[in-house]
């Protein structure tokens, strides 16, 4: 089983000097959720965390730090 340890989407959001707002506008997702998936309470679905990646050019496994139980 996988959990999730954290993640690099506001290091990536603001190295591309993005607001919350821009990046969730982009997302198609709320302000709150970019928040939530920042700090560790929300995990994104699959779909976003896909979205995400190829937004900022990455892969979904260097955005999202997992370890394994």
């Amino acid at each position: 089983m996988l959990e999730l340890t954290g993640n690099d989407v506001r290091e990536l959001r603001t190295r591309r000097q993005l607001s919350q707002a821009e990046l969730a506008s982009a997302m198609g997702v709320s302000r709150q959720t970019v928040n939530s998936i920042e700090v560790g309470r929300y995990t994104p679905s699959l779909p976003l965390a896909i979205a995400l990646a190829r937004f900022f050019e990455t892969t979904v496994e260097e955005m999202f730090h997992v370890k394994e139980q």
